[in-house]
């Protein structure tokens, strides 16, 4: 896919946060790797007001170019392409549910087997920090080891996939499951999968769906 291309799925992907109610107004952002840095979405300024010229090129050093300033979070966008590899891209939101468990502290443990999806067996959450920091950053690296999906305290929630549309498919399952743990906890405590279950429903998503 060519920058171009890039630069205009990272619009339709925040674009398309806001209308499915993961996010709202001008919070959350999202990244994509490029050949020497990333692509991240500039501070600021409303989704549906971007163009492709907003949409900010970053180096793993932290310099950025063109003429907006990048995202507050890009300490993790850029901190989490490093350490990951394998990731070539970034959603950031702050979804109603999933903000919710944040702001109360929870993690969100197998208590349906859908968690696996986001790589392990619970979906962890990143200690507090002030936005934008590099302590942030490093609660979320911390929290996104052997993991697709984190929440952050008092805060929201990361999705990383090796595309746009696999990290906003993952964001968008990740706030479903958050909006079913807090119904599930309105009644009472819901029964957990075990260990075993859980290591059982991690391997068979890895031959799940269609495969190339």
């Amino acid at each position: 896919m060519s920058e171009r291309a890039l630069r205009r799925e990272l619009i339709d992907t925040c674009l398309a946060m806001n209308r499915a109610g993961i996010n709202q107004g001008k919070s959350g952002n999202a990244s994509a790797r490029i050949e020497d840095g990333f692509l991240v979405t500039p501070t600021g300024i409303p989704y549906d007001a971007l163009t492709l010229d907003d949409i900010v090129p970053m180096r793993f050093d932290g310099s950025h170019q063109g003429k907006r300033l990048p995202s507050s979070e890009w300490r993790f966008h850029r901190d989490i392409l490093a350490a990951r590899p394998e990731i070539n891209a970034i959603v950031h939101t702050h979804a109603n549910y999933a903000t919710t468990l944040a702001c109360l502290g929870r993690s969100i443990p197998p208590f349906h087997y859908m968690i696996a999806k986001a790589g392990g067996s619970d979906i962890r959450l990143a200690p507090y920090a002030i936005f934008g920091s590099q302590e942030l950053s490093d609660h979320a690296v911390e929290a996104l080891e052997g993991r697709l999906a984190c929440l952050l305290a008092n805060h929201g929630m990361i999705a990383i996939g090796t595309s746009l549309a696999r990290a906003l498919d993952l964001a968008i399952e990740v706030e479903a499951l958050s909006r079913q743990y807090c119904q599930a906890l309105q009644i009472g405590e819901p029964i957990l999968l075990a260990a075993e279950e859980m290591t059982r429903v991690i391997e068979q998503f890895r031959t799940y769906g269609q495969q190339s």
